[in-house]
């Protein structure tokens, strides 16, 4: 082993700890990777930043305006309702109807954009079938990830890996080379998720998820006695506030100080504050009660406009991830206050300035309803309760369905190159005004973009160094004895492991120069080895943070984390299974 090879191992078994553990943000570490990596010699500086021009990143970044064409003109949320209307028959009806409306739509554009959109559709749908969210959502979720399999332009980790292919002399992948067995994979997942794993997910019962409209649970708010109440003069106990409202935990305070009294034996009075802890409806009731004000209430207790709650998740890669809500300056930025936040299953109701927030967490505002549209725009959260959907630009509906046809049909029959064809898909959403150019800017998760921009440079050391061939030769050496097909069987199994400990981009982009490295010692076509790790890096079943469709639904669904490996294991070990059998049979050696 050279000293060049233990530095890039070094800064690869760094790399995949801050990756796994999140100490640093994602894309802060994989900028960190290729600085280091220019400062050790090992790579040039333009070599570097040549992530940043590579293919991969500049197709993702043109996917991910395409999503938002689609988006914005209404075409996921009006097909996927309509699909969707079916499933208010029973819930099994609905998890189907939602696996093939998800799966459908993310074979042609980005799967966290989906499952976000369809979200309040399916807590809605949940309500209707009086059954708890978490069985709907984690089948939405991973229906996601099997459409996403089915193409090229599905995910971006089959872009990426494609890319990575062609620079080192590798054919490029078929807009449906991966059809055939993404085909496969989604049918025997959907088969799996209606046979076992919808009976492996442990959810509360209905009863207590209709404590509120979406499952978010209780909230802790504090009313002010207003002057001339009519419950003022009356005892705690036989207050209309306790008898008509479905109100528990009620704490007095009288000039700041708590009255430890029994409820018979406090009489209300002017200027009393109540601590107390109620589900949502109650909440919005509270909102019209005469003679009170709640503290969150502006000027002076008087409602400054129509107002309306709202539940939203913190985004994937969202700037709140990691941060508090006032080192985001939070409440000088939107002009509103959280009244509570979810944390997995835990509901805060006190201090959420100072709380440290991490994606998927759900968030309760009050706010007025012009400030709806503010918040849709904002890619920090997705809205999962508003009380009306934004207005889209219905009339150029057929439009943006037109051009994502024309950038699938021109890469998918040769006409042009997948980056051509997407990049050109970019430009006709904006000059046929299904996006603004403000949009378009506004759709690219930069977040991601960074991510793949830096990791690339790894991924170039690994091959420059000779690193990706060494651990070709190790792997080799302890599989190659049991033939190529129990190699593809270890690349599958090894990407999936790390996936759902790390970014799925930055496993592909880590082990695509492994695994053509392997393919070439072995002297065998390096296609099934690719497809096993690009079909791999799909399937982060088995944590909440493997994959961002995971991570949107995992508060919401009030899911463990135990709940993701107890239904991810067995279906990772079937994919598995498959993968070993049928990708050499797809792509022979």
């Amino acid at each position: 082993m050279t000293v060049e090879i233990a530095i890039v191992l070094t800064f690869v078994a760094g790399a995949v700890f801050l990756f796994a553990t999140e100490k640093l943000p994602v894309d802060l570490t994989s900028i960190i990777v290729m600085v280091g990596l220019v400062v050790a010699g090992i790579i040039t500086p333009e070599e570097g930043i040549s992530g940043f021009s590579h293919p991969a990143t500049v197709t993702v970044a043109a996917m991910f305006v395409l999503s938002a064409g689609l988006y914005r003109t209404g075409a996921v949320n009006f097909i996927g309702a309509k699909l969707v209307h079916i499933g208010r028959k029973n819930v099994w009806l609905a998890v189907v109807s939602l696996m093939v409306t998800a799966g459908t739509f993310s074979a042609f554009i980005n799967d966290t954009a989906v499952v976000a959109i369809l979200l309040p559709v399916v807590l809605g749908l949940a309500q209707e079938l009086r059954v708890s969210p978490g069985k709907l959502l984690m089948p939405l979720s991973f229906s996601a990830l099997f459409g996403g399999t089915c193409t090229l332009i599905g995910t971006s980790n089959n872009i990426l890996v494609s890319s990575l292919a062609v620079k080192h002399g590798e054919p490029a992948f078929g807009m449906f080379e991966f059809t055939p067995f993404g085909i496969v994979i989604a049918v025997a997942g959907t088969l799996y998720m209606l046979v076992i794993g919808i009976r492996l997910i442990r959810t509360e019962p209905w009863e207590d998820d209709q404590r509120n409209l979406f499952g978010i649970g209780d909230y802790l708010t504090e009313i002010v006695i207003k002057d001339g109440a009519s419950f003022v003069g009356t005892s705690l106990a036989d207050s209309a506030l306790l008898s008509d409202l479905d109100i528990r935990g009620v704490h007095v305070y009288r000039n700041g100080v708590p009255l430890a009294d029994e409820p018979d034996r406090i009489v209300l009075q002017y200027g009393d504050h109540l601590k107390v802890r109620c589900n949502l409806d109650t909440f919005r009731k509270l909102q019209q009660r005469p003679g009170i004000m709640l503290r969150h209430e502006r000027d002076g207790g008087e409602r400054a406009g129509d107002t309306v709650l709202v539940e939203a998740v913190i985004a994937p890669d969202s700037t709140l991830d990691g941060r508090t809500l006032r080192q985001a300056r939070f409440r000088s930025r939107y002009g509103i206050t959280a009244l509570a936040v979810r944390h997995r299953r835990l509901v805060k109701h006190e201090n959420l300035e100072d709380m440290s927030l991490q994606a998927g967490d759900v968030l309760l505002f009050d706010m007025e309803r012009h400030h709806l549209d503010q918040m849709r725009e904002d890619r920090t959260f997705v809205l999962v309760s508003e009380v009306e959907f934004p207005t889209f630009r219905r009339r150029r509906l057929l439009t943006a369905v037109a051009i994502i046809a024309f950038v699938v049909i021109s890469a998918g029959t040769g006409l042009l190159p997948i980056l051509m064809s997407a990049i050109i898909g970019c430009v006709l959403m904006v000059l046929s005004r299904c996006l603004t150019l403000e949009e378009a800017y506004d759709a690219v998760q930069w977040k991601v973009i960074i991510l793949l921009g830096g990791v690339l440079s790894l991924g170039k050391a690994m091959e420059s160094s000779g690193a990706a061939l060494l651990l070709a030769r190790f792997l080799v050496d302890v599989v190659g004895p049991f033939g190529p097909r129990a190699v593809v069987s270890g690349f599958f199994l090894m990407t999936s492991l790390l996936t759902g400990l790390m970014s799925n981009n930055a496993t592909a982009a880590l082990l695509t120069p492994i695994a053509i490295a392997t393919a070439g010692s072995l002297g065998v076509d390096a296609r099934p080895f690719l497809m096993a790790v690009t079909y791999a890096a799909s399937a982060a079943f088995m944590t909440p943070v493997g994959y961002q469709t995971n991570t949107l639904i995992y508060s919401l669904g009030h899911y463990r984390y135990a709940d993701f490996l107890r239904v991810g294991a067995p279906l990772t070990i079937l994919f598995w299974l498959l993968a070993t059998i049928l990708i050499p049979w797809f792509w022979p050696f």
